[in-house]
């Protein structure tokens, strides 16, 4: 099996996994490798980094320290935003346009947004960040 990464016709790249490369083709040819985002079926090889294998006594293993310590540092990510952010909750596209657009004072917010609210606001050019959200512990 490889991995291959793939780019459909509207720049959407993603991943997808075929038992060689004459796989990829036949399959592409025939038109049923589709982007996940768009559903387009003109779709071609994206430029990839070589996956170059190290020696095993070189590979570094996760550990449940290195677990918590990004544990820790998504915490103090979400505290930062939390304590000086407003939050908007699922009004963010909403109010991210509003503010993009001068309809609103600029300010930091956070909140909510669907899929598909997310990629409108790319499309529209509109500069955001999605980070992992870790629920309250009291929840």
């Amino acid at each position: 099996m490889i991995l291959f990464d793939l780019k459909c016709e509207n720049d959407h790249v993603f991943e997808a996994w075929f038992k060689d490369s004459e796989a990829f083709k036949s399959q592409s040819e025939r038109g049923i490798v589709s982007c996940p985002s768009c559903g387009s079926t003109s779709v071609k090889k994206a430029l990839m980094a070589p996956n170059v294998s190290l020696a095993n006594s070189d590979k570094k293993k996760a550990t449940t320290s290195d677990l918590a310590k990004v544990q820790h540092l998504l915490s103090e990510a979400q505290k930062t935003v939390e304590d000086n952010f407003d939050y908007v909750g699922k009004d963010f596209a909403k109010e991210a346009r509003k503010i993009h657009y001068g309809e609103s004072e600029k300010k930091n917010i956070y909140g909510e947004a669907s899929e598909t609210d997310s990629k409108s606001l790319k499309e529209e050019g509109i500069a955001f960040n999605q980070i992992p959200w870790k629920p309250k512990a009291d929840a």
